[in-house]
């Protein structure tokens, strides 16, 4: 299917209403209305009126706790109508290139305009709306917060997040270099702070003065990937959370042992599982879609790099930022550095094993990541 035979408000609307569930339809043909015709049951920024009824008398003491809350409240309010009333226009502001010395990077810079455009343009058709439907801080919770250099960066697992973090850790001060922090120290160190954690305030001011950057990847590759990464390891979390509760419904006469220790997932009893309305678990970040991650049409990304060129996007990137000279982008593999990088080899090894009809409903779940982002549609 082409992007022109999508109308604009479906598209727009699945962009805005961010429904946690995915059908699997039974028709192909039904795909998109079905993904985009989803509706959220909350709204953001929805004021209560309380005009209907009274409520009891308080102290008027303006030093009292009870006027200090009213005040604080008020103050809570008057933010929420701000973030309520903002355009969320799709317009973004041209990079500083000022740090940026070397002649080396033109080539890198002029793919970086074309995927800005390209973001901005469809988002400018399709997403251009005045009223997200999803709570600013869930839309702000994937984003890691860096002060001294004034970035903000959308972690997108499976898409060379483990690194970024350690080069955020780098800029915050926290270590002197992004080769020696392991993997433990990254992801449960609770070292570095998300938008989520500031007050609206917080989350205003920088989402309009910093530098906002998201890494993608092709979403087939970033499945396989983060199958092959929790379920043909040992894994003392994703096995006995999802790895039980997938061959529990998806795998007919499943050996004890399968049920208790919920190892041995395969990739098609996963398939079901992300595809089902009525999954026996959530979902996860790992396989979650970019555009419920990150909302790339509500927050105006300035640099989208891709992890097929990590990176020198990634070293572009800390140029631009003013990074310090000897800091680099580590290219290391962060965990089962013996296994083969996913792709696009490895992905076919996967999907061969898939119907067609199955193969066609993984793109059809990510169908928005891959029109956002301008991937190449799959051979299916």
């Amino acid at each position: 299917m082409h992007l022109h035979q999508v109308t604009r408000e479906k598209i727009q609307e699945h962009i805005t209403n961010q429904n946690p569930k995915s059908h699997m339809l039974k028709d192909p043909k039904d795909k998109l209305a079905n993904l985009l015709n989803s509706k959220s049951p909350t709204r953001v920024f929805t004021e209560t009126n309380h005009s209907q009824g009274e409520a009891p008398a308080l102290s008027r003491n303006p030093g009292s706790p009870t006027i200090q809350l009213i005040e604080k409240q008020q103050g809570t309010k008057i933010l929420f109508r701000k973030f309520s009333e903002t355009n969320w226009s799709v317009d973004i502001q041209p990079l500083n290139k000022s740090l940026v010395t070397d002649s080396k990077w033109k080539r890198i810079d002029a793919t970086q305009e074309k995927r800005r455009s390209f973001l901005q343009e469809f988002c400018k058709k399709y997403g251009g709306v005045s009223r997200p439907q999803s709570h600013v801080f869930h839309m702000v919770s994937r984003i890691y917060v860096e002060d001294k250099h004034k970035i903000l960066y959308c972690e997108v697992p499976k898409a060379g997040c483990s690194n970024w973090k350690r080069i955020l850790m780098v800029l915050n001060g926290l270590a002197p270099s992004a080769y020696n922090i392991s993997h433990d120290a990254v992801h449960y160190g609770k070292h570095l702070k998300k938008l989520d954690s500031f007050d609206l305030k917080g989350i205003y001011s920088r989402l309009n003065t910093y530098t906002k950057a998201v890494f993608v990847r092709d979403p087939m590759e970033r499945l396989v990937s983060a199958f092959r990464d929790k379920f043909e390891h040992p894994n003392s979390y994703y096995h006995p959370v999802f790895g039980k509760a997938i061959i529990k419904k998806y795998r007919p006469n499943a050996c004890e042992e399968a049920l208790n220790n919920g190892s041995g997932v395969k990739f098609r009893e996963f398939i079901h599982y992300l595809l089902d309305s009525h999954r026996p678990v959530g979902m996860d970040i790992h396989w979650e879609k970019v555009s419920k991650l990150c909302y790339p049409c509500l927050i105006h990304y300035d640099f989208v790099g891709k992890f097929e060129t990590l990176e020198e996007d990634a070293n572009y990137f800390l140029q631009l930022i003013g990074a310090p000279k000897e800091l680099k982008f580590p290219n290391f593999k962060d965990r089962h550095s013996s296994d083969k990088r996913t792709n696009a080899q490895v992905v076919g090894q996967y999907l061969k094993d898939l119907t067609r009809t199955e193969r066609q409903l993984i793109y059809d779940f990510y169908y928005l990541d891959y029109l956002m982002f301008n991937y190449t549609t799959p051979f299916l």
